[in-house]
């Protein structure tokens, strides 16, 4: 899947198609199995994965059989598609490729349609009580968009891929209000006035019925995603919960083990992820200016002597705007992950020097890290990240 065909992680805009005719045709040769299961579908900039994961493992809790499909993957493909926390097995992918290769091959399919395919035909032979579906980029165009979700979810909405999405909060805003679907409710995690009507006026036309997550009073859970910026994806959970319950029984008990009980439940990784305590190394997959920008305000709130950054970055990013999240009074590490995608440590270096911030160029993400444990003391902090690739390979 990684060699013949496009990959959108390790090779970008070559492998983004801009319709979903290839996953129309594919779905209807697999007999269209998306129609098989229920699903809620997540779209949105930031917190996705978390907000999946959260809403899966509450569910779990509750005694259902939960798919879960996510992008991009970590550590091995296989983490995009679980059921209950479990990854498919390798022979399910491994037969499923080979017993339609030369499908995939005469119509050209796309490295995200095949995967997409693929955790459809599982979760419905696997008969899953509920599908949560992960939006890869946008939504209006995106391959997952062709199921009839329970619930919509939109996370909220900043600037990402703006090569592909658009270069203002309004049209990306279009884009991920694509999966909002006639007759479904929606889920608006976050408020955002600039946007708003964008959201509004798309419901409207369907007649779905939209709700925005901070006009319902939040609930105090104890959560084992540690980043200050789930509380965010917390509420937004906890709405949704609100909105399934019309389809499902679960318990406030449920629902206080499911958010305690994430990692365990789902094997989520990569989220404010602690990798060692003396000196504290974090990671984190946030991976855009927005969400950077929660994690680096949580950095800087956190009791240490000094501050060291492992950086990576995919070449889609605006550095000039990323580079001005970082403080000035920090060691600097930068490097250039194992991905075509990756944009060139040296131009990172030179981006955040421009904004004052200076730093070295290392060999690879273990090097770097090798590198800041030598100069760091106990209670110094360690951060890494900047990019997905760049976490997978600490991790």
């Amino acid at each position: 899947m990684f060699e013949q065909l496009p990959m959108y992680q390790n090779m970008g805009g070559s492998a983004y198609k801009k319709d979903l005719k290839n996953i129309t045709l594919l779905c209807d040769y697999l007999n269209n199995p998306q129609k098989n299961f229920r699903s809620v579908h997540v779209g949105g900039t930031n917190g996705k994965g978390s907000t999946s994961h959260m809403i899966s493992s509450v569910l779990q809790e509750a005694g259902y059989k939960v798919g879960l499909y996510t992008s991009p993957h970590i550590k091995n493909f296989r983490e995009r598609i679980k059921i209950n926390g479990e990854s498919i097995s390798k022979d399910y992918v491994t037969n499923f490729i080979n017993k339609n290769f030369d499908f995939f091959k005469n119509n050209k399919l796309s490295f995200f349609e095949m995967t997409v395919g693929l955790s459809f035909d599982y979760f419905s032979s696997h008969k899953v009580d509920l599908a949560i579906i992960e939006v890869g980029m946008g939504g209006r165009l995106d391959s997952t968009n062709i199921i009839s979700p329970l619930l919509s979810i939109i996370t909220n909405v900043s600037l990402d891929h703006t090569k592909f999405l658009g270069n203002t909060i309004s049209q990306i805003a279009f884009e991920k209000a694509g999966i909002i679907k006639k007759n479904t409710p929606v889920l608006i995690g976050e408020f955002n006035n600039e946007i708003n009507e964008i959201f509004n006026s798309n419901a409207k036309q369907i007649n779905a019925p939209i709700y925005f997550a901070n006009q319902i009073d939040k609930i105090d859970f104890n959560c084992d995603l540690k980043g200050k910026y789930q509380i965010k994806n917390i509420q937004t959970t906890l709405n949704a919960l609100k909105i399934l319950s019309n389809h499902f029984d679960f318990s406030n008990d449920n629902i206080s083990n499911g958010l305690s009980r994430i990692v365990q439940n789902t094997g989520l990784i990569g989220r404010w992820h602690k990798i060692q305590n003396k000196p504290l190394t974090i990671c984190d997959t946030a991976h855009n200016e927005s969400a950077l920008k929660e994690v680096v305000g949580q950095l800087l709130e956190s009791n240490y002597k000094r501050l060291h950054f492992i950086l990576g970055f995919s070449n889609d990013k605006d550095m000039e705007s990323i580079s001005k999240v970082f403080p000035q009074k920090s060691e600097y590490y930068f490097v250039e992950s194992n991905v075509g995608r990756a944009m060139q440590k040296e131009y990172i270096k030179d981006m955040f020097q421009k904004s004052g911030k200076k730093g070295v160029v290392c060999n690879s993400v273990n090097e770097a890290f090798t590198i800041a444990k030598d100069k760091s003391e106990n209670n110094d902090v360690i951060f890494i990240g900047g990019s997905t690739f760049v976490v997978a390979e600490i991790l």
